[in-house]
């Protein structure tokens, strides 16, 4: 069984999807539709920068879902496969579930780009820049970085954000909170702890503006049924239902993003691949995971080519 899974923010660089687009009028017409659904030049912007706009939430979350859903569809048309024959499962990390409700056929392209849109600028808006932070805490695991959240907390919002893999987990909150939860985390046994340099704190109760926001976003969009279950982040549980797509999607942007259970539970389920399209960050983390998998990027043509001849 397959796994065709999706990134989040963190994977955007200036120059992403560029070479694609060079190489095949697929992936030019992906990122010329997710342009005119936007009505801004967001190609150019990937492809040439300046970096600190292509950075800006609302910029960065439709990049990485273009540059991701660009890849699959070069896959998908060049490689002559259909996503439904090749994948038993999708997933994607925060804003990468709706790449992967996009690639699944739940979203149209358009729709998808105007939702993560909407989400960053909610995201961004929900919270005043400086007030909210995230940290990554290396060497712990979510148990771990609980205690941590929890004794830095001192009643502020203190929360794990991102269990990525036994090794890395984020935690998200309020700056102060976040700042004292990395300078007692080694305390409470973290290997280290970073701060990490985004704009606004996600996945913790200071986004429910955002969420509220979402909320009416997602009940006018179209969703459909995904061809292939999606792993849904906030119950590492596969669903299929449109009205729990939308529900999960809205609970999504407070809620703790469950990756490796996700992981865990589509191994459990016999997944033995797992393909990540668009980005390197992913497949480190389900080898972190799970040991006896396999686990590729497909981000170049000619990853997109020696993936299609290995099916």
């Amino acid at each position: 069984m397959r796994a065709f899974i999706f990134p989040g923010q963190g994977s955007q660089a200036v120059g992403m999807g560029k070479a694609l687009a060079e190489a095949s009028t697929i992936a030019r017409a992906v990122f010329e539709e997710v342009d005119e659904a936007l009505g801004q030049h967001l190609f150019k912007l990937m492809s040439e920068g300046p970096e600190d706009e292509l950075q800006l939430t609302e910029n960065a979350q439709p990049a990485i879902m273009a540059n991701a859903i660009a890849t699959l569809r070069v896959l998908e048309k060049e490689g002559g496969i259909r996503l439904a024959d090749k994948a038993d499962y999708v997933a994607g990390h925060s804003l990468g579930e709706y790449s992967a409700l996009c690639a699944a056929g739940s979203l149209d392209l358009a729709t998808t780009a105007l939702l993560l849109k909407h989400r960053g600028l909610a995201m961004q808006a929900a919270v005043p820049v400086g007030v909210g932070a995230m940290a990554a805490l290396l060497g712990a695991d979510v148990e771990k970085a609980r205690i941590i959240a929890n004794a830095a907390a001192e009643g502020e919002v203190c929360t794990v954000a991102n269990d990525n893999d036994p090794s890395q987990v984020v935690i998200s909150g309020a700056r102060e909170a976040i700042e004292r939860a990395v300078n007692i985390a080694k305390e409470y046994g973290a290997k280290r702890a970073v701060l990490l340099p985004v704009s606004a704190p996600f996945h913790c109760p200071l986004m429910q503006p955002a969420a509220d926001a979402m909320e009416k976003a997602l009940a006018e969009a179209r969703i459909d049924s995904p061809l292939v279950p999606v792993f849904a982040n906030v119950t590492a549980q596969p669903v299929s239902d449109p009205d729990t797509i939308r529900r999960l999607l809205v609970e999504q942007v407070t809620g703790m993003v469950r990756w490796r259970e996700s992981v865990l539970a589509m191994a459990d389920t016999g997944v033995e691949s797992f393909v990540e399209f668009g980005g390197k960050v992913l497949a480190p983390m389900v080898r972190r995971i799970v040991a006896d998998v396999d686990a590729v990027s497909v981000i170049t043509m000619e990853d997109i080519e020696a993936f299609a001849k290995s099916l």
